[in-house]
């Protein structure tokens, strides 16, 4: 269990005896550009905040030839991936021991996440056309509103260039007939700026059951779309477009009440996904470029059907429409030897819709009643004030809070605040942070509708929960290795859980006492500059619920460690990861009350490399899950062997 820690060690061991013989080599220090973060209403320099963070560029998924956004959270501290049997399957992510949705999702600003679960599905999510990954852990609710109670994940896609055309593309095959393609415009001019993208990639998979031989595949299709106009120095327009559908083979459960209950079984069952995601800004800028006000709205609307037979026999569709507007006002002041003041008010409105289809099995049912079905909406409106200074260049505050007057449930207030401290000369930052977080209950959860089983309760409270988090980062031999570790505690009340109700059907409820999580995050990067880098992060989670029982697919331990090499003259780069996942907990429903069982503690390799012929072809391949290790990662689910996969990409 215990083998990603030893390696941990060893890795940070050799990384300073290395460090320190390139220090006394090179004997010049690393001068890096500043790194920025969006924090709700505003956008930071990363280093000035006091909240945990990490930023994975699209340089960085490239050259690990990443391909699902699923796989690079893989390497972040304190997030824990789920992925139902075969690519592109329903992928779920927890962080910090919190539930998946709990986590917010935003794509170039706008909310992904579904409405009828309140969750985002990162199965066919392709990294193609993405230009940065920024991850916030702990309660974020404050900046972000619902749904961001143990994090953030915000994903900006490519956006246009102003000094000519380009296009870029790639092709790729593999193993479990795997093939992918992606293609990238981007243009512009002195005044505008434009991206256009298409990613599709199509595996026939494996068998996810333990049953038949038939294959469970996925076809994954995106396109995405944004620019941005000045039509004053002053005034800019910017505006995104995103669509993305997906197919994915699934095997379903055996029937209750027959021996093969709880067991995955071959099926002919299929979900598809359709989403269609829109934004349009304005940025105006005055007195100089102290006073800043933006107005965006943005929609979005989903749809998720399932399969049989090709044959649609259930769905639901939700949509989200917000509009928002803030001001912000920057005041530079000479007292204390010179600081720095932005105050940012702001005002969002929310409407959301959803509706679940019945099937045939519903209206069959005695307890059918039509207008269960029929399509629900709730608003919510909320106002934001915020504050980040600046002192003597080295300390940093943030602040925020937030009023949420819900129409379906009860209103909610939360704050975040978080500080950081670069201790002068000795490469050293202090950061911490505290506040509060709220869950809105999902539509599911209030109007889901299964006669025979299951019915929402329109009663609900928002989930709510406290949380804060210390951490030190050090940098060592002029910024080459960094090395950051964090300890944070979260924990969460009125926890919506289902339970049997008076009518023997299931109904979620708000559970008494309190959940709570707590553990550890390490995370370490190395940059000898002399080609070789590596990273490691490692986790400890304890997430228990309010009766101590251990919470269900959040490992104990995990863990990363990656190394590249790049030489003859930076055209030739080898890379290996190694992702650890400890032992942890899930749920059986071979009888008929669910019991708890243990999924084992599993260790995956994977190696690659590349070659660029020039500067503008380049050649790479690689392969994942080097040593074929069997795991699972919900029970009862395959999931994938040894693969190999080689690919080509230009740029013209």
């Amino acid at each position: 269990m215990f083998r990603p820690i030893h390696i941990a060690g060893a890795m940070l061991l050799a990384f300073c005896r290395v460090v320190t013989a390139q220090e006394a080599e090179m004997g010049k220090s690393i001068k890096l550009d500043p790194i920025y973060i969006q924090l709700g209403q505003q956008q930071v320099e990363a280093e000035k905040s006091g909240r945990a963070f990490t930023i994975i560029s699209g340089e960085q998924l490239a050259r690990s030839q990443t391909r699902y956004v699923a796989d690079a959270l893989r390497q972040v501290p304190g997030f824990a991936v789920s992925r139902i049997g075969s690519y592109g399957g329903q992928t779920s992510v927890r962080v910090r021991g919190a539930e998946s949705n709990h986590l917010l999702v935003m794509i170039d600003g706008i909310e992904a996440s579904e409405t009828g679960n309140g969750e985002f599905d990162f199965g066919g999510l392709q990294v193609a056309d993405i230009d940065r990954i920024e991850v916030l852990r702990g309660p974020q609710s404050a900046f972000w509103g619902s749904n961001a109670m143990a994090g953030v994940v915000n994903i900006i896609t490519r956006g246009g260039t102003r000094d000519g055309y380009r296009i870029s593309g790639r092709s790729e095959a593999g193993t479990d007939g795997t093939w992918l393609g992606n293609v990238l415009l981007q243009g512009g001019a002195d005044n505008y700026d434009f991206a256009l993208s298409g990613a599709y990639r199509q595996a026939d998979g494996f068998n996810i059951s333990d049953f038949g031989s038939e294959k469970d595949g996925d076809r994954n299709g995106t396109l995405n779309g944004k620019f941005k106009i000045d039509i004053t120095p002053d005034i800019v327009l910017d505006g995104t477009l995103r669509y993305a559908v997906s197919r994915s083979d699934f095997d379903p459960e055996g029937t209750f009440g027959t021996p093969l209950q709880g067991i995955i079984i071959d099926g002919d069952d299929q979900t598809e996904r359709r989403e269609l995601l829109g934004a349009i800004g304005l940025t105006w800028t005055s007195l100089g470029g102290a006073l800043t006000q933006k107005a965006r709205i943005s929609d979005s609307d989903t749809r998720r059907d399932y399969l049989k037979n090709s044959d649609v026999i259930a769905g639901n569709e939700g949509s989200r429409l917000l509009g928002s507007y803030q001001a912000s006002y920057q005041l530079d002041s000479e007292l204390l030897g010179g600081s720095s003041h932005r105050f940012t008010a702001g005002y969002e409105g929310e409407r959301e819709n959803f509706r679940q289809m019945p099937t045939e099995i519903d209206i069959a049912s005695p307890w059918y009643d039509p207008t269960q079905f029929e399509e629900h909406e709730r608003v919510v409106h909320s106002a934001i004030g915020e504050y980040r200074g600046e002192f003597l260049e080295q300390f940093y505050l943030n602040a925020a809070i937030r009023r949420d007057a819900n129409d379906r449930f009860r209103d909610a207030s939360t704050y975040s605040v978080a500080a950081a401290w670069q201790v002068p000369g000795m490469g050293t930052r202090l950061h911490a942070s505290v506040g509060t977080g709220v869950t809105n209950p999902t539509f599911y959860e209030q109007f889901g509708f299964i006669p025979s089983t299951y019915r929402g309760n329109p009663d609900l409270a928002p989930e709510k929960s406290f949380g804060w988090d210390i951490g030190v980062e050090q940098k060592f031999f002029d910024e080459r290795l960094v090395l950051d570790i964090t300890y944070f505690r979260q924990d969460l009340t009125d926890e919506i859980i289902t339970t049997p109700s008076a009518d023997f059907r299931y109904m979620p409820v708000n559970q008494g006492g309190s959940s709570e999580r707590q553990g550890i995050e390490i995370s370490a990067t190395l940059d000898l500059m002399n080609g070789f880098s590596a990273g490691l992060s490692y986790t400890y989670t304890d997430a228990t619920d309010p009766d101590g029982r251990e919470e269900v697919r959040r490992p104990k331990h995990a863990g990363s460690v990656n190394a590249a090499y790049e030489f003859f003259d930076d055209r030739a780069r080898i890379f290996s990861e190694l992702t650890f996942n400890g032992r942890m907990q899930d749920d059986s429903y071979r009888t008929a009350v669910a019991r708890r069982v243990a999924l084992d503690e599993y260790m995956l390799v994977n190696l690659g490399g590349s070659f660029k012929f020039n500067d503008r072809i380049e050649a790479y391949a690689r392969i994942e899950n080097l040593f074929d290790e069997e795991y699972e990662e919900v029970y009862g689910y395959n999931t994938p062997g040894r693969t190999a996969f080689v690919g080509l990409k230009g740029s013209f």
